[in-house]
């Protein structure tokens, strides 16, 4: 769990992917974000609606953020085709219920590209790598979804799991991996294992050696998915 007060020093809204993502919410002015978090992401000309299950993140919302309330996907309190969009994560059949839209924004790490791709769990992270976090290119099979990926820059400002790609130093920071969520699950001796190993490549010059087509890179493909299914109302 991310402590209290850690996550919003390094976790904020990437302009350029806000960007993705809110265009694909299309004319919708109702919005209900599942697994909001903090709200980074929530669109600022609409109305929205976050669900979070955690007290942590809750507590961790500006004043300015949608209401939230605290819910999980599998159990949605709202009526039928309440909402015009939402931007769920998962529990699709409950989404489709309360929803004239659905918009999934998700990571899919069982895409071949994350795995060759990125260094932090093909090099130092193989539990992650092995790991099944997002599924959408099967769940936009499911609902006959079409998948955009979603790139990543080089200077993203938003510090989750894979922003640091082309800035591997980052993770060697305490605060940067207390803002991400991935670390609670692995515990704190492969973590630490991870960081040493990192470190001592850095220094060596290893990992520029092995990732030096990532070097010029502007955008990296890492996973973020966009299913975008039709409208089922």
């Amino acid at each position: 769990m991310t402590p209290s007060g850690t996550y919003t020093a390094t976790r904020r809204t990437e302009p350029r992917i806000a960007a993705h993502v809110w265009a694909a919410l299309g004319g919708a002015r109702t919005v209900l974000n599942v697994g909001a978090g903090t709200g980074s992401y929530e669109p600022p000309d609409r109305d929205v609606t976050a669900v979070e299950p955690s007290w942590v993140m809750r507590s961790q919302r500006p004043a300015s953020a949608a209401r939230c309330v605290a819910a999980t996907t599998e159990s949605l309190p709202f009526g039928d085709k309440r909402f015009d969009w939402q931007d769920p994560i998962a529990g699709m059949s409950e989404m489709q219920r309360v929803a004239r839209r659905v918009v999934v924004f998700t990571c899919d790490t069982s895409d071949r590209t994350w795995r060759r791709r990125f260094w932090r769990t093909r090099d130092y992270l193989p539990e992650v790598a092995a790991s099944r976090i997002g599924l959408a290119t099967e769940l936009a099979s499911a609902i006959g979804a079409r998948v955009e990926p979603v790139l990543i820059p080089w200077d993203c400002v938003d510090g989750f799991f894979e922003a640091y790609w082309r800035r591997p130093e980052a993770y060697l920071d305490e605060n940067v991996r207390r803002g991400i969520s991935v670390w609670a699950g692995l515990g704190p001796e492969v973590e630490q294992r991870a960081v040493r190993s990192l470190r001592d490549d850095l220094v060596s010059g290893r990992w520029a050696e092995r990732n030096r087509d990532l070097l010029d890179l502007e955008v990296a493909d890492l996973g973020l998915r966009l299913p975008r299914p039709p409208r089922n109302d």
